[in-house]
């Protein structure tokens, strides 16, 4: 395999691990500087040059894509990807996490622990957004910070409401968001490899600062993950579409609760608290989708004119609750059943004798006109006062 590592810090301890892994596997390796290519436009002929060369071609790529070159850097991983070259993370899957409003969007419709966010521009929104999350303590985020940086603690709502103007008024966008106060000055940093948790550890803060990151002075320490946690990390990566990822979780009074996941993972402190080569995991994994490339449905799929993916919601009172998949006939409409959602289980190609439940959904791939028939009418719930909450309800029956 011939692997190219996308990053603009050749020297740093992961970069090094990286290049070190794939040489001692009998890889050809090189890091290749993000902001050293130039993206060559033309019809049908997508092509990159490195240092006023045409690029050579490479299986695959590593991106290690820094915060303050994510629009450069994410655009040279797009036409890494037009190019058929395998990327261990895509672009979009990058955009979705660096920007922690975008992520947590993103995941707040799915069923993994998030803390009580609220974004909010107007002055007059911020005091009630505050007591929206629960009050005093609140934790105040910049969306693109990184490593612990522009993260604060305000105990008080008077501190809160001015630390917020003061960095509205430097034109920054703030998240507020609830205190886990059970969570104590610690967090778990799981390290996902495709399916799977390879590494993990618990950062605990020092001293009176609240934030454990190592780069913060924060201590590290190997852990072993429950399976809800390990199951937690792998969806919040798969969800937001990366496939080496570190994800953040604070340890909640109801289980993991997601803070942050991070798309270029450092490899430093999890090695060395836990004596793992989570770097040679990362390029085997690479390697093996190389051979073996995983297809994205959503490209692929759709191409056969009529023919699509959708999701498809099992009400209470349909007539498909308490019969298998194989007695609904989707099957005989040309509908094929690739993904089960079951509260915050996932059930991929679920068997044909699978009894379906009031509030299933079913990812299917099939005829878009016999789907879409299929899909009950969304209507609003009327405004209810209790913690000012807005809900959806789904009305309807799945049968004809």
């Amino acid at each position: 395999m011939k692997l190219g590592i996308l990053s603009c810090g050749p020297n740093s301890y992961s970069t090094r691990r990286f290049v070190e892994a794939a040489t001692q596997r009998g890889h050809s390796v090189r890091v290749l500087n993000t902001l050293k290519f130039a993206i060559d436009l033309q019809q049908g002929n997508p092509d990159l040059y490195y240092r006023q060369k045409v690029l050579s071609n490479y299986d695959a790529v590593l991106p290690r894509i820094g915060a303050s070159i994510t629009y450069y850097g994410t655009a040279v991983v797009r036409q890494c990807q037009e190019m058929d070259i395998f990327c261990a993370n895509t672009a979009a899957g990058i955009t979705n996490s660096r920007d922690k409003l975008r992520s947590l969007q993103i995941l707040s419709r799915h069923h993994v622990g998030i803390p009580r966010t609220t974004f909010v521009r107007d002055k007059k929104d911020v005091l009630p957004a505050i007591h929206r999350v629960g009050g005093a303590p609140v934790v105040i985020k910049l969306i693109e910070g990184t490593q612990g940086i522009g993260v604060l603690l305000a105990d008080t709502i008077k501190a809160a409401e001015s630390i917020i103007e003061l960095l509205q008024s430097q034109k920054q966008n703030v998240l507020i968001q609830k205190f886990v106060a059970e969570s104590k000055g610690k967090d778990i940093r799981a390290f996902v490899v495709g399916d799977r948790v390879v590494a993990a550890m618990r950062r605990v803060a020092q001293g009176q600062e609240f934030r454990s990151n190592v780069h913060r002075g924060g201590v590290a320490e190997g852990v072993d993950l429950s399976e809800e946690y390990r199951e937690t990390a792998v969806r919040a990566a798969q969800i937001l579409g990366l496939r080496v990822a570190g994800v953040d979780m604070l340890e909640g009074k109801t289980g993991p609760q997601i803070m942050e996941v991070n798309s270029s993972p450092g490899l430093e402190g999890i090695e060395t608290c836990t004596g793992l080569d989570v770097a040679g995991t990362v390029i085997d994994y690479i390697s093996a989708q190389v051979d073996f490339p995983e297809i994205d449905i959503r490209q692929r799929l759709t191409i056969s004119r009529g023919y699509g993916v959708s999701e498809i919601y099992i009400p209470e009172g349909s007539n498909f609750v308490g019969i298998s998949i194989a007695d609904t006939r989707l099957s005989e409409k040309d509908i094929n059943v690739l993904t089960l959602y079951r509260g915050s289980k996932v059930v991929p190609n679920p068997r044909a004798d699978r009894i379906l439940e009031p509030h299933d959904k079913l990812l299917c791939y099939g005829k878009l006109e016999a789907m879409r028939g299929m899909v009950p009418i969304k209507t609003r719930r009327q405004r209810r006062p209790q913690a000012g909450k807005l809900e959806t309800e789904v009305h309807g029956s799945l049968d004809e």
